[in-house]
């Protein structure tokens, strides 16, 4: 029986690479991210004569909004990969960054939030700018709830942590 259990752990144990995969994939949607980055401001260089100051800025919230995410994804990426697989042994030069093996799960959690947070900031803010006579007040009705519920989520997971590293 003891044998077993050694092999079953071991098994285990080894099955955590069964993340890799959906890290690669979060990476390869980065690159897609890039593209749609790549093409947003593409877009804005080459129309920015017909362009006005609102739609400058629109168009700017939206390239700050790709960045947030792709950021986001390497944070879960990184962390995830060093929480559950395996440590990235990289040469110390300077270059990695300073929350790279310090991170741990609730780290990663309020990062997710904050980062979510910001994100929805961005969004209702596009919603906002873009808001006319016509606008569906329901949804923006909707977008402000949503927005609220992360903003609370957050502080209160953010408390949480405060709370359960204070004991």
């Amino acid at each position: 029986m003891k044998n077993f259990e050694e092999v079953f752990e071991r098994n285990l144990f080894a099955s955590r690479w069964l993340l890799v995969p959906f890290f690669v994939g979060l990476v390869a949607a980065v690159a897609v991210l890039m593209l749609k980055f790549i093409k947003e401001i593409a877009h804005m260089i080459i129309n920015i004569n017909e362009l006005s100051g609102s739609e400058v800025i629109l168009h700017t919230l939206t390239l700050i909004d790709i960045s947030l995410i792709a950021s986001l994804i390497f944070i879960i990426v990184f962390s995830g990969y060093e929480s559950f697989v395996s440590k990235i042994e990289v040469e110390d030069d300077g270059d990695r960054p300073g929350w790279m093996g310090k991170v741990g799960f609730a780290g990663l959690k309020i990062k997710v939030i904050g980062s979510i947070v910001a994100i929805s900031s961005i969004e209702l803010l596009k919603v906002f700018l873009t808001m006319t006579e016509e606008s569906d007040q329901g949804v923006v009705m909707w977008r402000v709830i949503i927005h609220t519920t992360f903003v609370v989520s957050g502080t209160l997971m953010a408390l949480q942590e405060k709370l359960a590293a204070s004991h």
